[in-house]
């Protein structure tokens, strides 16, 4: 079975290196499947899951946005933040979507709406992430 080798890499560090028969990502115009030999492609990374599969083996990731750079024989995700999808906190995350819903409720102009618009993505983002990871189980 032909691999590709995948790189995910946040501002910070190295998240993930190794091989994989099929890497699915979420780019800004929709859902990624990438294969080993795929076409080069650079696009970039909506808030979601990036998911590694190698054969019947997967390890999924949260990136909060960025960029994919697809290679025939490299995958590389640059990721303003990314973690491991089994580090992600529910509780954390419903937390952060509902501070985010109050803000842009608040009718007070001081309030920066395209962050709290921002925040609001991610923060489903990973709660999306959760659950599909939680339906996989």
């Amino acid at each position: 079975m032909s691999t590709i080798k995948i790189n995910i890499v946040s501002s910070s560090e190295e998240i993930y290196s190794g091989e994989a028969t099929m890497v699915f990502a979420t780019g800004t115009l929709g859902e990624l499947g990438i294969a080993p030999g795929h076409t080069p492609l650079l696009t970039g990374l909506a808030p979601g899951p990036v998911r590694v599969q190698n054969g019947t083996e997967e390890e999924a990731f949260f990136c909060s946005g960025g960029f994919l750079e697809v290679q025939p024989d490299l995958v590389t995700v640059l990721s303003d933040t990314a973690e491991r999808a089994e580090s992600l906190d529910e509780s954390e995350a419903i937390k952060a979507k509902e501070i985010a819903e109050q803000e842009l409720a608040n009718k007070d102009t001081s309030i920066d709406y395209a962050k709290a618009s921002a925040q609001l993505a991610e923060a489903v983002a990973r709660l999306k992430t959760i659950q599909k990871l939680r339906k996989k189980q």
